[in-house]
Parts: C-alpha cells; sequence; structure tokens
C-alpha cells in the first residue's frame, strides 16, 4: 500500500467546524506540520475535505529515511537514532524501517516514533498558499514532488 506524505499549509482561522475537526484526527494540529497516512479510501476521503489547507503526494522510501533521521521524534522530544530503533523495534537501521514503513509491513509507532513531523518553512518559500499547484500554488495533490517539498522543509 503506498504512502501518502500529507503537510498543513494554511491556517484553520475562517474554516468550517468539519474541516477543522478532520485536520485534528489526521494530527495536523498546525501550519508546517506533516504526517505518513496510507492511502486508503477513508483517509482519501479525509484528504479531500481538507484539501484547500493541505499538500500531499507519495514519499519515496529514501526521502522517508531522511525525513526519520532529521525530522522523526520520539516521546519526551528525543531524536531518532540508529539506537533508539534497535532498542524500541526488531529493525536494525533507519533505512530497514523507512524501507517497512513503505512497503506496510511496519508502521511509525511500531518503532515508537510519534506521528507528526514538525517541519520549518520551505527554504526558497512558497509559490501561493491560496492556489493549487496546477494553478502556480502550493496546494492540492503534487505527486512525486512532494519530496522537494519535504527535502527544502527539513
Amino acid at each position: 500500500m503506498a504512502k501518502l506524505a500529507v503537510i498543513r499549509l494554511r491556517s484553520g482561522i475562517k474554516a468550517k467546524q468539519g474541516v477543522k475537526d478532520t485536520l485534528k484526527l489526521m494530527g495536523l494540529t498546525r501550519v508546517n506540520h506533516g504526517v505518513i497516512v496510507e492511502k486508503t479510501d477513508s483517509n482519501m476521503g479525509m484528504i479531500r475535505k481538507v484539501k484547500d489547507y493541505i499538500t500531499w503526494g507519495e514519499v519515496k522510501p529514501e526521502v522517508l529515511e531522511a525525513l526519520l533521521a532529521k525530522r522523526g521524534r520520539l516521546s519526551g522530544d528525543k531524536r531518532v537514532t540508529e539506537d533508539a530503533v534497535r532498542a524500541t523495534s526488531n529493525f536494525q537501521t533507519l533505512a530497514e524501517l523507512a524501507a517497512a514503513v513503505e512497503s506496510g509491513a511496519a508502521d511509525l509507532g511500531d518503532a515508537g516514533v510519534k506521528k507528526v513531523f514538525r517541519f520549518h518553512p520551505p527554504r526558497g518559500g512558497f509559490r501561493s498558499t491560496k492556489r493549487p499547484v496546477k494553478d502556480m500554488g502550493d496546494l492540492g495533490y503534487r505527486g512525486e514532488r512532494i519530496n522537494e517539498l519535504i527535502i527544502r522543509m527539513m
């Protein structure tokens, strides 16, 4: 099952209550927060509901590995390291964990990793957080190009 990276780009100040609740259920409580979710019908329904506040796409395993190393956190706000992965799961390296998460064999919670990644704003900035990707903006589905955005935001 493919994994999707979902990043919140807009505030919920004037958002409808249903949109706010959906963002909260996904774990996207603040701007520049991101999560990794499976591409299921229920997740896609939630993504469609909040499409005007987020961007999403398919994440590559090597980008997921770099994301875990740079932005992944354990409880107590500790960094995810190779030693921590070995101690909390049956994986030996971050690369193994990232590959297992990508293939669907494991979940981030299995290794004790928090589901929310806190990003910086992207280097070079956004084009527009009010327009969709296809209309020279940043909102909505961006496919493989989400990996470029994640690298710019790490």
